[in-house]
C-alpha cells in the first residue's frame, strides 16, 4: 500500500525534469567543474573551493528562452571562487557534453576574502583545541579538555594594515560539561588566531581568568525538562487527502495562479526566479519577479571591549546561508503536509556535498481570511461572503553559530509575495562576576540574563535582492509621500492627508529612510489599467530600526547596507551582494552605499529593488536559555496590477 501511495505521489507531483537556465549545478556538474579546475591549475599549495554555483546567462537570452522553452537549452556555465597559493582565484567554467572548459580565470586583488568553508572551520577548531598552550590553560582552570569545544569567529576590519594579506580567524572556546548549551558557558580570556591558508596557530592569548557560569538551568532539550510543565494543547493535524496542489517539474513550480523557478545557492540559500502570475481577466501569465533572494545578513555586536569589539558578522558572505542550512525535521520544522527537497553544493575539496531536506514546500491554511464582507444595509437581506486564504510557503533554516534563522517565502493567490525571517536559537553569553543587577556598577553592554551571564546587545540587518520585472523589464520607482494639507475652510474639517507622487530618476533619489510616511511602488510606466493607472507592485516594508553606529565606524562602513531600508539600482548581472562579494575582512568598498554613488539612471529601466529589514536586540531573561522565536518580514503586493480583485473567481476548496 505504501509503495502504491509513493508511486501515485511521484506520478502526480514530480513530473519529468527539463533544463532551465537557472537550474542549480547537479552533483555531476559540480564534479566536472572542480575536476576541470584541478586538472588545469598548477599548484604549489593546496587548492580549496569556496563557492561553486551557476553563472547565470545573459538576461536577454533567458527571456528569449522563456518565451520558447522548447528551444535548445542555453549554455551552462559555473562561477567558482577558490583559494590557492594564498590568493583568491575566480574561474568561469563552461559545461558541455559532460566536459568542462575554463573560459576565464583571474586572481582577485581587492580587499576581503571568500566565504569560509565548513571543513576549514572544523580543521581550525581541531588545531586550536590541540594547541599545547590552550590545553595548558584549560588544565590550569581545572577544566576537562575533552569537554572544551571551539568555534570560529571572523575578525572584521578596523582600518589596520597589519596582516592584510593573511586570511585569519579567531577560535574561541566553550565548556559543555553537564550541558549542551555551550554558548552561555564561554571560557573567556583564552583565544587563538589561526591562519586558514597555512592552517597554523599564529597567536595565542591567556589574558584573564573569568567566572564560568553554572550549567544548571541551561539545558533546552525536551528530554531534560522536569515538571511542572506548561499546559498542553491537543494535537492539530494538517491533512490534504488529495495531496498537494503544486506541481514540480525539475526546479519549476506551478501552484494556483503562480509559476516560478526554485533553486538553492550555497551563499544565500533559496533563490526564486522567473515568477509570473496568471491573470484570469487578461487570460495570460504576467511577469512579476525575475529573480529574488537574500543578499546579506549583518550582525554587529555592541560590546566595544577588547574581547568583543570585532564581533561584527556578515553571515551570508562569511559563513554561507545556503551551505549552513540544516536538515529540516518533518512535522516539526515543517508541517505534516510539507514536501522536502535536497540540495547540493561544492565542498572544500571540490566534491559535491548533499544537504538532505534542505528546504520544504507546503500549502498553509490556519483559518486565514483572504477577503470577506457581511452586508446588512439592504433591508430584508443578510449577505455574507468569505474567501479562504490558502498560500504556498517555501522554507529553509540556516544555523550560524548560536543563531537559527527560519526563512520563508510565501506566495498568495491575490498576487502578493511575503518574506518572513524568524530568529531563534541561543544568545551569545558573556561572563561576569555579578549574580544580581544590584552589584553592577560598570557599563555591561547588555543585560544580566542569568547569574554570571550577560546577553550582549546586537543587531540583525537582512538585505534582500529583488529584481522585479512588473509586466516587463522597463520599470520605475515611485514614492507616494503621505502629506498633510489644510482645508480651504468650506467645511468644519481643518486638515486631511493626500499622496504626493515623487518619481525617482536616479539611484540617490530612490534611497529611503525607514519610518517615513510613504508608499513605495515599483511601476511599469509603459502599462496602464483600462482606467489609466500605472500597473505596479507596492513594497510594504518590514521592521527597520535606525542603525545606531557612527557612519565612519568600521563595522558600519562594511555594513552600510543598513544605511537605508530601500535602494534601487539598474540591473547588472554582477551586482548581487549588498555588502560586496568578499566581505570577510573586506573594507566595505563594494557595498550598496558605494555602488549607488554612481547615481545611474533608474527611470523606465530594468531596475533592482534592495530591501533591508532589521532588529535591534536588547536581550532579556525570557530569552534564556533559548530564545522564543521573533519574526518580522515584508510584502510585495499588487497595486493597480489587476483590473479588480484577482481572487474573486477562485473556487472554494
Amino acid at each position: 500500500m505504501a509503495l502504491s501511495i509513493l508511486f501515485l505521489f511521484l506520478f502526480n507531483f514530480i513530473l519529468p525534469s527539463f533544463s532551465h537556465p537557472f537550474d542549480p549545478l547537479s552533483p555531476l556538474e559540480i564534479q566536472i567543474v572542480t575536476s576541470t579546475i584541478k586538472s588545469n591549475f598548477n599548484l604549489t599549495s593546496r587548492l580549496t573551493f569556496h563557492y561553486v554555483g551557476i553563472h547565470e546567462p545573459n538576461k536577454h537570452d533567458v527571456l528569449l528562452w522563456l518565451a520558447n522553452p522548447r528551444s535548445p537549452p542555453l549554455p551552462r556555465e559555473a562561477f567558482v571562487v577558490a583559494r590557492a597559493n594564498k590568493q583568491t582565484h575566480e574561474f568561469l567554467v563552461s559545461i558541455a557534453d559532460g566536459r568542462g572548459t575554463i573560459v576565464s580565470q583571474s586572481v582577485y586583488r581587492g580587499s576581503g576574502f571568500p566565504t569560509l568553508t565548513f571543513e576549514e572551520q572544523t580543521e581550525a577548531i581541531d588545531l586550536a583545541l590541540k594547541y599545547p598552550s590552550v590545553v595548558s590553560s584549560m588544565e590550569k582552570r581545572g577544566l576537562n579538555v575533552s569537554n572544551v569545544v571551539g568555534s570560529v569567529f571572523t575578525i572584521g576590519w578596523f582600518g589596520q594594515a597589519h596582516n592584510e594579506t593573511q586570511r585569519v580567524v579567531k577560535v574561541l572556546f566553550f565548556y559543555k560539561e553537564s550541558t549542551v548549551n555551550v554558548w552561555v558557558r564561554p571560557v573567556e580570556g583564552v583565544e587563538t588566531v589561526v591562519d586558514l591558508d597555512q592552517m597554523v596557530v599564529t597567536e595565542f592569548q591567556d589574558v584573564q581568568r573569568c567566572v564560568l557560569p553554572k550549567s544548571e538551568g541551561t539545558d533546552y532539550r525536551a528530554s531534560g525538562m522536569r515538571p511542572p510543565f506548561v499546559a498542553e494543547t491537543k494535537p492539530i493535524n494538517v491533512v490534504q487527502p488529495l495531496g498537494p496542489s503544486f506541481l514540480v517539474k525539475g526546479h519549476t513550480v506551478s501552484w494556483a495562479n503562480w509559476d516560478f523557478h526554485l533553486s538553492f545557492d550555497m551563499r544565500v540559500g533559496i533563490v526564486i526566479s522567473t515568477a509570473s502570475i496568471y491573470d484570469v481577466d487578461q487570460r495570460k501569465k504576467r511577469q512579476v519577479l525575475y529573480q529574488g533572494s537574500l543578499s546579506e545578513l549583518f550582525v554587529p555586536y555592541q560590546d566595544p571591549t577588547e574581547e568583543w569589539y570585532y564581533r561584527t558578522f556578515m553571515d551570508a558572505g562569511e559563513f554561507g546561508m545556503g551551505s549552513a542550512a540544516v536538515e529540516l525535521e518533518p512535522h516539526h520544522d515543517c508541517p505534516s503536509n510539507a514536501v522536502f527537497f535536497d540540495a547540493f553544493h561544492g565542498g572544500q575539496d571540490g566534491n559535491p556535498v548533499k544537504l538532505t531536506n534542505a528546504y520544504c514546500m507546503f500549502e498553509k491554511y490556519a483559518g486565514n481570511i483572504a477577503w470577506r464582507h457581511t452586508e446588512s444595509a439592504i433591508p430584508g437581506e443578510l449577505i455574507r461572503e468569505v474567501g479562504r486564504d490558502v498560500s504556498l510557503v517555501i522554507r529553509t533554516i540556516t544555523v550560524i553559530g548560536n543563531y537559527d534563522y527560519i526563512l520563508d517565502w510565501e506566495f498568495k493567490k491575490c498576487g502578493s509575495i511575503k518574506f518572513t525571517v524568524s530568529l531563534t536559537g541561543i544568545m551569545e553569553g558573556k561572563t561576569t562576576p555579578h549574580k544580581h543587577t544590584s552589584e553592577i556598577k560598570e557599563e555591561i553592554y547588555g543585560l544580566l540574563v542569568a547569574q554570571n551571564t550577560i546577553g550582549i546587545n546586537h543587531d540583525h540587518f537582512l538585505t534582500y535582492y529583488l529584481d522585479l520585472d512588473i509586466d516587463g523589464q522597463e520599470n520605475s520607482f515611485v514614492k507616494g509621500k503621505l502629506t498633510s494639507f489644510k482645508t480651504d475652510g468650506s467645511t468644519p474639517r481643518k486638515s486631511y492627508w493626500s499622496v504626493v507622487r515623487e518619481e525617482a530618476k536616479k539611484e540617490l533619489d530612490a534611497r529611503n529612510l525607514p519610518n517615513e510616511p510613504v508608499e513605495l511602488y515599483i511601476v511599469n510606466p509603459n502599462k496602464e489599467t483600462t482606467i489609466g493607472n500605472q500597473v505596479g507592485y507596492r513594497l510594504i516594508p518590514g521592521p527597520m530600526p535606525r542603525p545606531l553606529l557612527l557612519e565612519d565606524d568600521y563595522p558600519q562602513r562594511r555594513g552600510a547596507l543598513c544605511d537605508h531600508n530601500v535602494w534601487i539600482t539598474p540591473y547588472n548581472r554582477s551586482e548581487k551582494w549588498a555588502g560586496g562579494m568578499y566581505v570577510d575582512r573586506g573594507h566595505g568598498d563594494e557595498t550598496l552605499n558605494i555602488i549607488t554613488q554612481r547615481n545611474r539612471d533608474i527611470w523606465n529601466k530594468d531596475i533592482v529593488l534592495w530591501h533591508t529589514i532589521g532588529f535591534h536586540h536588547h536581550p532579556s531573561q525570557d530569552e534564556f536559555p533559548i530564545m522564543p522565536t521573533l519574526s518580522g518580514g515584508f510584502e510585495l503586493r499588487p497595486t493597480n496590477f489587476f483590473e479588480r480583485n484577482p481572487i474573486l473567481k477562485m473556487k472554494a476548496p
